[in-house]
C-alpha cells in the first residue's frame, strides 16, 4: 500500500530529528506549490543540511530507512553523465509503494554556496537557527517572464535556422539527426514562444510548468490541436508535414507576441526559410546541385 503524505513527511522529519548530524531540512518542488496539481507521482524534493557529509556517503545503507526501493540513482557517483563534484550528494529513490524521494545532502560548511532558495523553498526543520525565515511558498519565481526584444529576435532566429538543419536531415534520411534538431532543439524554441503567448493572456502571472507541461491548460481546443499536430512518428513524409505544421504555429504565435510588444517579426527569414524547406522537400534524393522551385 502506498504510504500517505503524512507518513512520508513524518519519516523524512523524524529521520532528520534523530540524526545529530542532520541540522536542517528544506523542501522544494511541487509539494510546496499551492498551485501545482496534486497526484500520486509528486516527488518529495528534500534537502538535508548535514555535518560530516562523508559519514553519510561512505556507507549508503543508511537511506534504507526510507523504505524498500525499486531502484536508486546517485548522480554524484556516476561517470556518465559526469558528476557535478561541487560538494553535495544526491540520492534519487523510487520506492515499491510508488513514492519517490529526491534527497540532497548539503555540507553545513557549504550551505551558503550551494543552496539556492526560491519561492518554492519551504523550511521544515532548523535545529540551530542557521536559516533566515522564508516567505510562504508560491510559484512566483516560475511565472513566465516577459521577453526582451533581443530575446524575442534570438528565438525567432533560432527557430528558422534550425528548420533548415531539420530539412537537411530529412533529405539525407538521417532520422536521429533530424529528430534531435526537431524535438530537442526546435520543440523547446516553440514552447518558449507559446509560453510568451500564454504570458500575454495571463498578464505573466502563471507558470507553464517544467517543459511547458501545463500549456494545454492555457490554450483553446483549436490551439492545442495545432500544437499536437506538430508531433510525428518516424515516417519521413509525416515528419515533413509536422515540420510545416510547426512552422505555421510558430509564425502565428510569434506574430501575436511581436504585435503585443511592438517587436519586429522577421518576415523575410520566415518567407525565405519556408521556400527553402519546400525546395528541399521536393529535391530528388540523388540531386547533385540545389534546385530552387
Amino acid at each position: 500500500m502506498m504510504r500517505s503524505e503524512k507518513e512520508m513527511m513524518d519519516l523524512i522529519l523524524n529521520t532528520a530529528s534523530n540524526h545529530e548530524r542532520i541540522r536542517a531540512v528544506i523542501m522544494n518542488g511541487s509539494r510546496t506549490n499551492p498551485n501545482a496539481k496534486k497526484d500520486l507521482f509528486q516527488d518529495y524534493d528534500i534537502v538535508y543540511i548535514v555535518k560530516n557529509i562523508e559519514s553519510f556517503t561512505l556507507d549508503h545503507s543508511w537511506v534504507d530507512i526510507f523504505g524498500e526501493r525499486i531502484m536508486m540513482q546517485m548522480p554524484e557517483s556516476k561517470v556518465l553523465p559526469p558528476a557535478e563534484n561541487d560538494g553535495r550528494f544526491i540520492y534519487l529513490m523510487q520506492f515499491i509503494d510508488g513514492n519517490r524521494i529526491d534527497l540532497t545532502l548539503i555540507p553545513l560548511e557549504k550551505m551558503d554556496e550551494l543552496i539556492k532558495y526560491d519561492s518554492l523553498s519551504m523550511l521544515l526543520l532548523d535545529k540551530d537557527g542557521i536559516i533566515e525565515p522564508l516567505p510562504p511558498s508560491s510559484d512566483e519565481d516560475y511565472h513566465i517572464k516577459r521577453p526582451s526584444e533581443k530575446e524575442f529576435a534570438d528565438i525567432c532566429n533560432e527557430f528558422w535556422w534550425i528548420c533548415m538543419n531539420i530539412s537537411k536531415g530529412l533529405w539525407r534520411e538521417e532520422l536521429t539527426y533530424a529528430m534531435f534538431m526537431y524535438e530537442q532543439v526546435n520543440r523547446n524554441v516553440l514552447i518558449q514562444m507559446i509560453e510568451w503567448y500564454i504570458g500575454i493572456k495571463t498578464n505573466f502571472t502563471k507558470s507553464a510548468g517544467k517543459c511547458g507541461k501545463y500549456i494545454e491548460d492555457f490554450l483553446d481546443k483549436d490551439e492545442w490541436n495545432e500544437f499536437v499536430a506538430t508531433y510525428s512518428d518516424a515516417n519521413y513524409e509525416n515528419i515533413w508535414q509536422a515540420l510545416f505544421n510547426m512552422c505555421n504555429l510558430f509564425r502565428k504565435v510569434a506574430i501575436i507576441v511581436a504585435n503585443h510588444f511592438e517587436f519586429e517579426y522577421p518576415y523575410d527569414d520566415d518567407k525565405n526559410v519556408t521556400k527553402y524547406l519546400k525546395n528541399v522537400k521536393y529535391l530528388p534524393g540523388d540531386a547533385q546541385k540545389f534546385i530552387s522551385l
